[in-house]
Formats: C-alpha cells, sequence, structure tokens
C-alpha cells in the first residue's frame, strides 16, 4: 500500500494561524491529523499543536492494542495534555481534533468539534464525519437543510472540543473492508469545507493526479469565495495506490 499525502495550511485572512496538520506513515500504518484551535480562545495555536504532537508521538511509539481503543485512549491524553496548558498559561486553549488511523489496510477515524474528513471511494463520498455543533444539530433534526450548514449562525457553537473537562467524547467512523487502491480521504477545518460544495470534493478528487494536485485544485475553488477576513485554512489530502 502507498500512501499518497499532501498537506496545506495557511493564516488566511488572519494575523495568526491556530490550525495544525501533519501525518506519519510507517509500511502499511499511518496516521493523519487535523486540528482547529478555536478562534476566540487565547493560545488556540498551542492546543491544536498539542493535538498534533501527542497522536504524531504515539504514532511512532507503535499501535498497541485495538485501534478504537488506541485512539481513545490518545485523544483523551490530548486532552489532558491541553488541560495542563490551561493551568500553566492561566488561560482557556481548546481544539477541535480530526483523525484518520490506518492499521494493516484498515481505516478508521474519529472526531471532536467540527473540523471533518470524507471518505471516497468508488468515484462517491461514502462517509464524512458528523460536526459536534448547534447549526449540526439543527441541520440532523430537520430544521435546516444541510447546506446551509456553513451559514447557519449556529455553526461556530461547538458542543465538543479537546480541552474541555466534559463534552470532549470523540466520535467513531470505520470501514470494513480494506482500503483499496483509488480510494481518498480528506480532513479538513471549517476554514475549507465551509466554501466546498460536497459534489465539488468529488470532482476534483477525479480530475486530479496526485493527493498534491487535489488539494491545489480545492484551493483554487476557495480563492474566489473567501473574504478578506475569513479563517485559518488547512487542507490534508490522502490519496491510497
Amino acid at each position: 500500500m502507498i500512501f499518497d499525502v499532501y498537506e496545506y495550511t495557511n493564516c488566511g485572512g488572519r494575523d495568526y494561524n491556530e490550525d495544525a496538520a501533519g501525518h506519519c506513515v510507517a509500511g502499511d500504518n499511518g496516521i493523519f491529523v487535523v486540528a482547529d484551535g478555536l478562534g476566540g480562545h487565547k493560545f488556540g495555536e498551542l492546543a491544536s499543536a498539542c493535538v498534533r504532537d501527542t497522536l504524531l508521538r504515539a504514532f511512532e511509539d507503535g499501535f498497541a492494542g485495538e485501534p478504537a481503543e488506541w485512539l481513545t485512549e490518545k485523544l483523551s491524553e490530548a486532552n489532558q495534555n491541553i488541560l495542563a496548558l490551561q493551568a500553566q498559561k492561566n488561560a482557556v486553549l481548546k481544539s477541535t481534533a480530526v483523525v484518520l488511523t490506518v492499521q494493516e489496510g484498515r481505516a478508521l477515524w474519529a472526531n471532536v468539534g467540527d473540523s471533518r474528513l470524507y471518505y471516497l471511494h468508488d468515484s462517491k463520498i461514502c462517509a464524512y464525519t458528523n460536526d459536534h455543533s448547534v447549526a449540526y444539530k439543527k441541520y440532523r433534526a430537520g430544521e435546516i437543510p444541510r447546506e446551509q450548514l456553513a451559514t447557519d449562525e449556529d455553526q461556530s457553537c461547538l458542543l465538543r472540543s479537546l480541552g474541555s473537562e466534559d463534552r470532549n467524547e470523540p466520535e467513531f467512523y470505520e470501514i470494513n473492508p480494506l482500503l483499496e487502491p483509488g480510494d481518498a480521504f480528506l480532513l479538513c477545518s471549517d476554514g475549507v469545507w465551509e466554501y466546498l460544495k460536497e459534489e465539488e470534493i468529488l470532482i476534483d478528487l477525479l480530475k486530479a493526479d496526485s493527493a498534491k494536485r487535489w488539494a491545489e485544485l480545492l484551493l483554487l475553488r476557495l480563492i474566489d469565495r473567501v473574504g478578506g477576513d475569513h479563517d485559518n485554512l488547512t487542507v490534508l489530502t490522502l490519496m491510497i495506490n
């Protein structure tokens, strides 16, 4: 199995970047992370970097046990590390997280907050994460259509995040079949998915011959859509070859 990975992060229209992305690959195993330090919370960039670094260090130390149990433990460790930073800085630090692990060809992913993952297989989007936000609850209740999530007034009101004593539980997703060549994943912060239609994610994948090109096509769409004060934007694309 070959992982073709590309990651890009930018402060966008802000003065600083509170997003973080990273990945690590060893043979047929890999971990891929995007985290978004919450806007309005001091030291958001430290919180997102803490999530990324905790997970990557854990991967480098090796998987142990069932993947879901391992990832639950490591996300809890990241949460505790952020809480320790809060005590050290005497400030509130919080972050979203979306993380994908691949172990011997099997994919498992989890999220906390509204950073997203899309799984593409057989020329369609087969799965995506659920946002932990008030707006997403309204969508699930049938109060707003899915396409209105990006512009809903409650989109930024998160119900879960890392750096919380409670309300920090990850939501897990898994595909039973082994990954196949042609499968692909997009991990991104809300500064990216807010400006994309889901069919565009698929269209650009079908046009691309590499993870980098896929990301470039997605980012080109954002250029004409984002405003001058738009949020940090982070994208991680993964294609399985």
